[in-house]
């Protein structure tokens, strides 16, 4: 892969095309002066092309390629780099008219009518022969142009899970090569049930109707399966044409449903993606601030190394009745945030407000009336920030006091048969999110760093990855959070019971080992085969309707407060040879147990049998990490302070603290560090004031970096 810059790219997606002139302005006069206002706020990177195949390719095998020219050799004339998209995820009308079969289908027959974007079936030849097409006229134009250093294929993949003929073939004869014969499909799927048993290849049912959880499973997986191989083709693509010096990308919304991110990203060069957030109270840190840190860390993830943001809030991002636009000093705080989880480049969407079209309330750092205001002022601000920060926070690693294990497969069959209740007693899509949160929500008030890494990551049973051992990862991450892995093959659980084994701590929670990886209940008392190593297990379960108290054992080393709860689950935990650390104050839950511990090897392994309310969540996160690798853990912080810290690509220590409400605050430094961005010491034990929404930049002093090494 190419070397990127070595500062934090910072810039906007710029949509030159899109931009009415104002007055009698005429439009070279408009790029220059969006260029200019670009480096006055210290742009160092643009984002063009990927929207407008219609105006690459106004009609079949006509072209209009020189519109960009100006674009690019305006921003390299002032030093300002650009990545090139691919515009295959918005066709022109005139392919839609001519190909009407390219449609993509949500249900079996049923098109998805032309006017939006991402509606076409990206596994027909037809579209992929016009994609190859226009993708290669314009890489052959700009790809070598020396101010592109790399390229975005495609924009925000996966919105479809698509339905058409062609794709259900292609998935039966998945099923086909994986299975081998129909009784083996109706064995492992246990298509007896409901009179399901096939006879023949021909006897598979279409997606439209299913509730067979088996089926699911595989279906998600098989449509995640096809995003990636399409953004793979498109990257291969790109390389044709590239240097070696250039990256290829796409940007990823991690709430896709035909994505798996981390497979997404292994034929990439680096990962990418879109973290919007809310704004203005929604980032208070009683509210969401923990989001941020939570959406960075899952960028992270995806290839366990630096990412990049393609985009992000510029102003309010949604509906033209959802308009939240940032308070002072919100958009560094989010941008630096981002940075301190390993961002290499922070570009928002985008650079003018819209005046047509359906994101026409969507905010841009210029508003409608084109004229620079609040939000260019402090993303200037920002800019000059990241500039003095040079290369000391380009590729930080973050620190991680707590790892915490994910399963978008687990997460896909959650959103279908969600095991929790929403608010009114439906079902609740969000399920998965809504067990695995509050576990990363106590860790984030507790003031502990979290790595997330997905399942596979750690342990592939197809063997198609090679993932580390038990015992290099009990060296990596001493503590592992395991919440919501439902979906565990058999060498899944045994890798986790070896991991213990090994030193490491593993934390079980709710619906963590209950069924394998084809979502067949297991025939043993859960968490399956981790029972034994636990020393408890659990048959029954129950939702809950109204939170819980929990209260400590006498003993136990959870310092729990009078206010920890359980919530919307119980696990009836009961123990053979694990100590009790909590149990729940309840009549009838009372009898089991609400968070348990054994020694296994030499390590051990945590049980927590409900989905743990914020108090009860911070005690874990507290207990399981004393010891912040942050270095601010033992002192009093503010409940809305919040400090991540890294290390340099140079070795450096860096620290980023912030203030996430509007009441001024005031810290006291662990170590004598230097704010990077006012250029001033703060000794050992200084106060350090912040303000509303405020941010400091730090790195520790060289002799504290030598006494911790």
């Amino acid at each position: 892969m190419a070397d990127l810059p070595a500062h934090v790219l910072f810039g906007a997606a710029y949509y030159h095309e899109y931009r009415p002139p104002y007055g009698t302005a005429p439009a070279e006069d408009q790029l220059k002066t969006d260029l200019d206002l670009m480096t006055e706020a210290r742009f160092t990177v643009i984002r063009v092309g990927e929207s407008v195949w219609s105006t690459w390719e106004p009609d079949n095998g006509v072209f209009d390629l020189d519109w960009l020219q100006p674009v690019l050799d305006g921003a390299h004339a002032r030093g300002i780099s650009v990545i090139l998209g691919t515009p295959t995820y918005a066709v022109p009308p005139w392919l839609a008219r001519q190909y009407p079969e390219i449609a993509g289908e949500r249900r079996t027959g049923e098109r998805i009518g032309w006017g939006a974007r991402q509606e076409v079936d990206y596994t027909h030849p037809a579209f992929l022969f016009h994609a190859e097409r226009v993708t290669r006229r314009i890489l052959a134009r700009y790809a070598q142009h020396p101010a592109v250093i790399g390229f975005q294929v495609d924009n925000e993949p996966g919105l479809e899970l698509f339905h058409n003929h062609g794709v259900f073939q292609r998935f039966v004869d998945h099923l086909r090569h994986t299975y081998g014969d129909v009784e083996t499909l109706n064995r492992e799927w246990g298509l007896v049930y409901w009179s399901h048993r096939l006879t023949t290849w021909a006897d598979l049912w279409t997606p439209d109707g299913n509730t067979q959880p088996q089926y699911d499973v595989a279906w998600r997986a098989f449509q995640a399966r096809l995003t990636t191989e399409f953004v793979a083709w498109q990257a291969d693509i790109v390389r044709a044409y590239s240097r070696p010096d250039q990256f290829v990308t796409t940007c990823v919304s991690y709430v896709r449903p035909g994505i798996e991110d981390h497979e997404l990203n292994e034929a990439l060069d680096i990962a990418a993606g879109n973290p919007y957030y809310a704004m203005q109270d929604g980032l208070q840190h009683d509210e969401r601030a923990w989001a941020v840190s939570r959406i960075g860390d899952w960028m992270y993830s995806s290839r366990q190394a630096p990412f990049l943001v393609t985009e992000t809030n510029a102003g309010s991002i949604g509906a033209p009745w959802n308009n939240r636009p940032a308070y002072d000093g919100q958009w560094r705080q989010a941008a630096w945030a981002l940075v301190a989880r390993g961002a290499r480049m922070i570009e928002y969407w985008h650079w003018h407000t819209l005046h047509f079209g359906a994101e026409t309330y969507v905010g841009g750092i210029l508003p409608h009336s084109g004229r620079p205001g609040r939000t260019y002022d402090e993303l200037a601000c920002l800019g000059s920030e990241l500039e003095a920060a040079g290369p000391l926070v380009a590729g930080l690693e973050p620190d991680a006091d707590l790892t915490f294990v994910h399963s978008t497969p687990s997460k896909w069959l959650m959103q279908k048969y969600p095991p929790l209740a929403d608010a009114d007693g439906g079902p609740d899509a969000d399920a998965y999110d809504g067990i695995f949160d509050p576990f990363y929500r106590g860790a984030f008030d507790a003031g502990r760093q979290v790595r997330i890494v997905h399942a596979r990551q750690l342990h592939d049973p197809s063997g198609e990855r090679q993932g580390p051992s038990p015992e290099e990862a009990a060296a990596r991450h001493p503590v592992l959070v395991v919440p919501a892995l439902y979906l565990a093959a058999d060498s899944m659980l045994d890798w986790l019971a070896a991991y213990a084994h090994a030193g490491g701590h593993l934390v079980l929670g709710p619906r963590t080992g209950y069924a394998d990886h084809e979502a067949r209940v297991r025939q043993e008392p859960a968490p399956g085969r981790l029972t034994e190593a636990a020393g408890a297990s659990y048959e029954e379960l129950s939702n809950l309707t109204a939170d819980i108290p929990v209260r400590a054992t006498p003993g136990s080393p959870l310092n729990l407060p009078a206010t920890a709860t359980a919530t919307r689950w119980i696990d009836a935990l009961t123990t053979a040879d694990a100590d009790v650390l909590a149990a729940f104050d309840h009549p009838h839950f009372g009898r089991w147990a609400a968070v348990t511990t054994r020694a296994h090897g030499a390590g051990r392994i945590t049980c927590v049998g409900t989905v743990p309310g914020r108090d009860l969540a911070r005690a874990l996160a507290t207990w399981l990490a004393p010891d912040a690798c942050s270095g601010w853990g033992d002192l009093p912080l503010p409940d809305s302070v919040a400090v991540s810290t890294g290390t340099a690509p140079d070795g450096r220590r860096v620290h980023v603290v912030h203030n996430w409400g509007w009441d001024p605050v005031q810290v006291t430094t662990p170590m004598a560090l230097t704010d990077v961005l006012e250029d001033t010491s703060v000794p050992a034990g200084a106060p350090l004031s912040l303000t509303a929404w405020d941010v400091h930049v730090l790195v520790a002093a060289a002799d504290d970096d030598a006494a911790r090494a």
